[in-house]
């Protein structure tokens, strides 16, 4: 079996940012589910305390149908940056679908990762709390400690795939980009095509990517969430969406 390496980062239309957002509220649909579940199991990851208050970064574990194959780990995460709360939604929604019709994780063993950015996504804001950008910390030895924490995940999960849920006041639409013309032709040009039904493709797509073999410049951003810099290979970048109201 292959393995796939790198990120997805999905991006989306900004809409005024809610203050004083709850984090409880978020995942409490999140909770009930992984009470009862079979599949889903809550695992949040270990306490950090921010200007002395205690926050949690909120982890869920969803096995899905053996696919008679060793599973696939993909991680997904969401809300980096705090002002970005429509990928958390997106995940509650997606879990909540999963738990209806697990057949679709057949074969994959899916971590979400809803809010990585709490105190950001608390207030409403892009930085978190301490004033940085957590989106432009990664592998640079940062000493923040939700960066911290996920470069740890990232390492000891040893992901096939990461899926980074990002949102943009400048699309509306979807866009894709991948590192090789193989990926970008099986992999982001039948998923913009099926996104298509919803939303149209955006200016940079899949397309694009395609003429020129190789992810677009503009999606590679030093510090971002992504597989560490030593594990090879390194196949998929990017795709990108428009923000939408949730």
């Amino acid at each position: 079996m292959a393995t796939i390496t790198d990120s997805i980062s999905l991006t989306a239309a900004r809409v005024p940012p809610e203050p004083s957002r709850a984090l409880d509220d978020l995942i409490a649909p999140l909770q009930k589910i992984a009470a009862s579940s079979p599949n889903l199991t809550a695992s949040h990851l270990p306490e950090f305390e921010i200007n002395g208050d205690r926050y949690q970064l909120p982890r869920y574990f969803f096995v899905g149908p053996n696919g008679g194959d060793v599973p696939i780990r993909v991680g997904i995460f969401a809300t980096i940056h705090g002002d970005e709360p429509e990928g958390a939604h997106a995940i509650v929604r997606f879990i909540k679908l999963l738990e209806e019709l697990p057949e679709l994780a057949t074969g994959y063993n899916l971590a979400f990762y809803p809010v990585c950015n709490p105190t950001g996504f608390e207030d409403g804001t892009r930085l978190s709390r301490s004033g940085r950008d957590l989106d432009r910390e990664f592998w640079k030895n940062s000493t923040e400690p939700e960066v911290r924490l996920l470069q740890a995940e990232l390492v000891s999960r040893s992901f096939q795939g990461i899926i980074s849920l990002h949102t943009d006041s400048r699309s509306q639409a979807f866009s894709g980009f991948a590192q090789g013309w193989t990926l970008t032709k099986n992999l982001i040009e039948p998923a913009l095509a099926a996104a298509e039904e919803f939303l149209p493709r955006g200016e940079f797509s899949a397309s694009g990517a395609l003429r020129s073999g190789r992810a677009n410049p503009h999606a590679v951003v030093e510090g971002i969430l992504s597989a560490p810099p030593k594990v090879r290979p390194r196949l998929f970048w990017r795709l990108l969406h428009p923000r939408r109201n949730i």
